[in-house]
């Protein structure tokens, strides 16, 4: 999606854009699956910020009514926790109350958390997420500056502590630490600025494309070809190819050939870990293999696709399911020790409950088992045929899925099965020792902690995606597109670019002093 998106901005901006797809298909990890009659997404599937889908589209010339049919999901997800028979629905309307009312002593502490969360993502939005972080000197600001004891705390306490000190009641604290693993870490590690995620779910509720995620990559490939970039799928860049510390092009091998490419500009979208181990030499490697070693990857996921017979009317649209050993379930994924938990808190996505994508009398489940990011767990396969890690992974967990939410049979209802694990995530998107998501959010990989999108060796080159800034997930890999533009523009605003037809509002005050723009003529 990264690739996609930087295309289509770089392209609408009048560069010369060629884009250059490993795979046969669009999308990377926001995949999908057609067997007898059931559609499958095999990757991202809350669409959270909804503004910033909204502005990468402004800023292409349309809006996100246009490209898709989005629907409101209500409740916007279910909980169930390990014990008891009654699970909790965050209702679309009155989500705060809701919420309050599963710990009313500390409704007044549990208010206070969800008015900070709000505040800190229109922190984070203002001022740290949109900005390449090439000058610090534009957060040098007086909203920044007076908000920096604040920064400091929520930067330096872990968002389990922080979410521990607004309720008493342990369902709370699950509902408010369990975003932490779509940041890629635990609550136990995560900074408690991260507890801006509640605005979205609580605040801001949760949509969904009909038709799937992958009408979000087909709208961003049609947004790209609209603007004159040139998609290729079946593409494999072999070697990023510098000269006198300078890109040059790349070797492309693909249509039975290799050959190379010329470029004033690459972007890479791949893992960081793929552009610099397997594509640049040693000596235009910005990071050494010891860096390498301390990197926190994330943790690994177990997927499973299943087509069900019959209904699961105890499935919302999204379901969680919490374990009584919380903090246990979190120490067997990211401890010294790793394992997979058992049983699992895990996530189960139910698309046949708002859309049609399965078969008439049938179910479509998408399951996800955070493990550790090991490779050794296996690979997955059709109907069983993975290996037998995986495949232990999802029996236990279909059967948990059915104990707790009253299908007991689901396990005998199962008509379409295929799983997918970290060797699969490793094998097929590079991802760095099989990690599902990217590097995690802790503090040391966050912000410009996280690493620039521009190669300190090599003039040229930048990134976009996951493993880059500003991190995980499709909005921030919109950004992270963005963030391309704003680099090769000189602008070093914190701040989204102005969408046409407005005027920069005092984020981007700091817009750049020379523009460098791609010019029609250039590749990139």
């Amino acid at each position: 999606m990264s690739g996609l998106a930087t295309a289509a901005l770089l392209a609408h901006e009048g560069a010369v854009v060629t884009l250059f797809e490993a795979h046969d298909e669009f999308g990377g990890r926001a995949g999908r699956r057609q067997r007898d009659g059931f559609r499958f997404d095999t990757g991202p599937s809350w669409y959270l910020m909804p503004e910033v889908f909204e502005h990468f589209f402004r800023l292409l010339g349309t809006t996100a009514r246009d490209e898709l049919d989005l629907v409101r999901l209500d409740p916007s997800y279910r909980v169930y926790f390990e014990g008891r028979a009654e699970p909790f629905d965050l209702p679309a309307d009155g989500a705060r109350e809701a919420l309050l009312a599963l710990d009313p002593p500390s409704a007044s502490r549990l208010g206070a958390y969800l008015d900070s969360a709000a505040s800190a993502y229109r922190m984070a939005t203002e001022h740290f997420l949109y900005t390449t972080f090439a000058s610090l000197r534009p957060l040098l600001n007086r909203t920044v500056l007076r908000s920096l004891p604040r920064l400091l705390r929520l930067l330096t306490e872990p968002l389990d502590r922080f979410a521990a000190r607004h309720t008493d009641d342990d369902r709370v604290r699950r509902i408010l630490g369990y975003p932490a693993v779509f940041l890629g870490t635990s609550p136990r590690a995560a900074p408690s600025m991260y507890h801006l995620m509640s605005h979205l779910d609580v605040t801001q509720g949760v949509l969904y494309p009909r038709g799937g995620f992958g009408t979000v990559v087909d709208a961003t490939a049609r947004l790209a070809n609209r603007a004159g970039a040139r998609l290729h799928t079946g593409h494999r860049v072999e070697r990023i190819v510098v000269e006198h510390g300078a890109v040059t092009g790349v070797e492309v091998s693909g249509a039975g050939r290799t050959r190379h490419v010329p470029a004033d500009v690459v972007v890479s979208t791949a893992d960081l870990h793929v552009t610099e181990q397997r594509l640049l030499g040693a000596e235009h490697r910005t990071r050494s293999e010891r860096w390498w070693r301390r990197r926190d990857p994330g943790p690994g996921a177990v997927l499973a696709l299943l087509g069900v017979r019959g209904e699961l009317p105890g499935l919302a649209h999204h379901s969680l399911l919490f374990a009584d050993d919380w903090d246990g379930g979190f120490r067997a994924i990211f401890g010294p020790r790793p394992g997979v938990p058992r049983p699992a808190s895990l996530y189960v996505c139910r698309p046949s409950a708002t859309d049609d994508v399965a078969p008439p009398g049938h179910e479509n489940l998408f399951v996800l088992v955070p493990v550790p990011a090991d490779t050794t767990i296996g690979a997955g396969g059709a109907d069983g045929d993975g290996d037998p890690g995986v495949e232990h992974v999802v029996d236990d967990a279909v059967a948990q899925i059915g104990r707790w939410t009253g299908a007991p049979d689901l396990p005998d209802r199962v008509v379409v099965r295929h799983t997918i694990g970290p060797a699969d995530f490793a094998r097929d998107f590079g991802a760095f020792r099989g990690g599902a998501l990217g590097p995690a959010h802790t503090l040391r990989q966050s912000a410009f902690l996280r690493g620039s999108n521009a190669s300190d060796r090599v003039s040229g080159l930048l990134y976009a995606g996951a493993t880059t800034i500003p991190g995980i997930g499709l909005p921030m890999c919109l950004i992270s597109a963005e963030l391309v533009v704003k680099r090769l523009r000189g602008d070093v605003s914190t701040g989204p670019l102005p969408e046409p037809g407005t005027e920069p509002g005092p984020s981007r005050s700091h817009a750049a002093r020379t523009p460098a723009e791609p010019t029609a003529g250039t590749e990139t």
